[in-house]
C-alpha cells in the first residue's frame, strides 16, 4: 500500500475523531457551542482539504503536518483539566477515547506527512 494512501486514510480518521471530540467538548461545556464553533469547523475543513483536495502536493502535506501536530498536542492541552470528572459522566469513556485517538492518529499523520515532505524535497533535489 502506498504511504500516501495510508496518510490520507489516517488523516480522514483523525478528522472524524476530531469532530467527535469537538462535539464532546461542546456537550460537556468545555467549548461554547455558538459562533465560536465555526473556528473548529474551519480548521476541520482546511484539514480535510489538505487530505483530499491537495493529494501529493507540498501544500497538502504541510496542512496535514500542522494539523497532525495540533492533533497530537490535544491530549497534552487537555491534561490541565480534571479528566476524571469527565470519566464519571455518561459518555465520558467515549469522550476520553476520542481524545486519545485524536492524539494517536494526529501523531501518525504528523510523522507520515513529514516523511512525504522529505521524500518530495529529495525527489526535487535529485531532478
Amino acid at each position: 500500500m502506498k504511504r500516501n494512501t495510508v496518510l490520507v486514510a489516517i488523516s480522514l480518521l483523525n478528522a472524524l475523531f476530531f469532530a467527535l471530540h469537538l462535539t464532546g467538548d461542546v456537550v460537556y461545556g468545555i467549548e461554547r457551542g455558538g459562533r465560536e464553533i465555526l473556528v473548529g469547523v474551519l480548521i476541520l475543513a482546511v484539514y480535510l482539504y489538505g487530505a483530499v483536495g491537495l493529494p501529493e502536493r507540498l501544500a497538502g502535506y504541510i496542512i496535514l503536518l500542522l494539523g497532525g501536530l495540533a492533533s497530537a498536542a490535544l491530549p497534552v492541552l487537555h491534561t490541565g483539566r480534571p479528566l476524571e470528572r469527565f470519566a464519571q459522566l455518561p459518555g465520558g469513556f467515549w469522550f476520553i477515547w476520542t481524545l486519545l485517538t485524536v492524539g494517536a492518529t494526529g501523531f501518525v499523520a504528523f510523522v507520515l506527512s513529514a516523511q512525504e515532505i522529505w521524500n518530495l524535497w529529495r525527489r526535487r533535489a535529485s531532478a
